[in-house]
């Protein structure tokens, strides 16, 4: 997978957790605007939540060497 692909990806994998968010959250009838910044908080701690998965285990596939830094921070 190119990185454009893989960006691709994980961007979409990132929207569908923000909407799983917003459905469990309830409330869908309301504009967007009503949302507090404690809901916006949320949404973002997801998506980068499902990214750090998802990076995550493409290190692990790939056998990435243990002592990398980036290995380190998110497997560690």
């Amino acid at each position: 997978m190119t990185p454009d692909e893989w960006q691709a990806h994980v961007t979409r994998a990132a929207a569908l957790e923000i909407g799983k968010w917003l459905e469990a959250r309830g409330r869908l009838h309301q504009p967007i605007a009503s949302l507090t910044l404690g809901d916006l908080e949320a949404m973002a701690v997801n998506a980068i939540s499902r990214w750090i998965v998802m990076q995550s285990e493409r290190l692990h596939r790939q056998d990435w060497p243990q002592d990398d830094p980036i290995v380190t921070l998110l497997l560690g």
